[in-house]
């Protein structure tokens, strides 16, 4: 298959590949129905009803750009998190504003840190300008923050890549444990301190908006992906001192944001009331997915997030055949992609038929592996 000859050598050099296989392509090359897709980490439970009527109305008015300052956005998050709105930079959720945070950072051959086996997409930027991942492995299904500042001064790194809560293990940390680890990174190498499931860990997990607010060399991602129920309108924000959110303007798209993307992100922020609820039903599911783990002889992990990493007490290999033959009766769900770390499954928390679905699949898909 032909391409273009002239592509960059560091272009030419790049794996095509995709960071997260969807259900949609799994079904195309299997021939499969997905009947219960909780594997990506979306919210089956969907957005508020009035996020939905948000979108409707926006939709007549998407001939027109979204606001590329993003003013009105920026002015409801500092009003709900306390912070200014000059704190806030907006893109297309944080996988996005991950890939601006490394361009703007990182020069080919740069050591980046990170966690081995930590968020892929994270990695993938990593790669596309050129930079050198160096990683340390978890720690009891953690991610270790010793190991992570070890490195960084070690390597002399840039760029240091931490999530809490941690995805694909669920686990996590105190808030006064991640702002100590904040505080001890080097001036000279940025934090990207990913808190994409902050609202669905417990209290006393996630560090106030603005408590780290004014150090320069630590940048927060969020998203309104997971709780909110929006993964498919695209809404991240990053939260950072005001020169560094300024910096993101150098780069980004300006118009990349979509207005019922904007509109739809502004109503969810708005109705905390169904929110709350929301996390609640995550919560239930949770101890859903733990209880259909047990029943069946496997042992679930603790979980800040909306999954649960559940641990097969094997090897990759057996976790594999769980996944593919869980996708043989339509349940979609996915697996960390390292040792040791890959004797495990994840299973995304959806509404109780899904639970169901997953009940009766999981007991079969075993008796079958022996």
């Amino acid at each position: 298959m032909s391409s273009f000859a002239h592509f960059t050598p560091l272009a030419a050099s790049l794996p095509a590949s995709v960071p997260f296989v969807g259900p949609e392509a799994i079904e195309r090359s299997r021939g499969l129905t997905v009947k219960a897709r909780i594997g990506a980490n979306e919210s089956g439970f969907g957005p508020a009803p009035s996020v939905l009527e948000a979108i409707g109305s926006a939709a007549a008015e998407t001939w027109k750009y979204a606001d590329p300052e993003h003013f009105a956005l920026k002015q409801a998050l500092a009003a709900h998190l306390g912070c200014r709105p000059e704190n806030f930079a907006i893109g297309e959720g944080i996988d996005s504003l991950l890939g601006q945070i490394v361009r703007l950072v990182i020069e080919p051959g740069a050591p980046v840190v990170s966690s081995f086996g930590a968020y892929p997409t994270f990695n993938f930027h990593v790669a596309g300008h050129g930079g050198r991942l160096v990683t340390t492995p978890y720690v009891d299904d953690r991610e270790d923050m010793e190991g992570l500042l070890a490195l960084v001064k070690r390597e002399n790194a840039p760029l240091v890549y931490f999530a809490n809560p941690d995805n694909p293990m669920g686990s996590w940390w105190d808030s006064e444990r991640v702002v100590e680890f904040a505080q001890s990174v080097p001036e000279t190498c940025l934090l990207i301190l990913d808190e994409a499931y902050c609202e669905t860990a417990p209290d006393g997990a996630t560090p106030a908006a603005t408590a780290l607010i004014d150090r320069p060399n630590v940048i927060r991602t969020r998203t309104f992906s997971k709780a909110y129920g929006l993964a498919g309108a695209r809404v991240g924000y990053a939260i950072s001192t005001p020169g560094n959110v300024q910096a993101f303007d150098k780069i980004r798209n300006h118009f990349g944001m979509s207005r019922i993307s904007v509109a739809a992100a502004l109503a969810a922020l708005k109705d905390q009331d169904y929110l709350r609820t929301v996390v609640t039903s995550i919560v239930q599911a949770r101890e859903r997915i733990a209880g259909i783990a047990r029943e069946n002889g496997l042992h679930p992990l603790p979980s800040a997030t909306n999954f649960v990493t559940i641990d097969c007490g094997r090897d990759g290999t057996y976790a594999r055949a769980i996944v593919d033959g869980l996708m043989e009766h339509g349940v979609f769900i996915r697996m960390p992609g390292v040792a040791p770390l890959n004797r495990c499954i994840r299973i995304s928390t959806g509404p109780e038929p899904d639970m169901a679905l997953l009940a009766e699949a999981l007991q079969q898909v075993l008796r079958t592996l022996g």
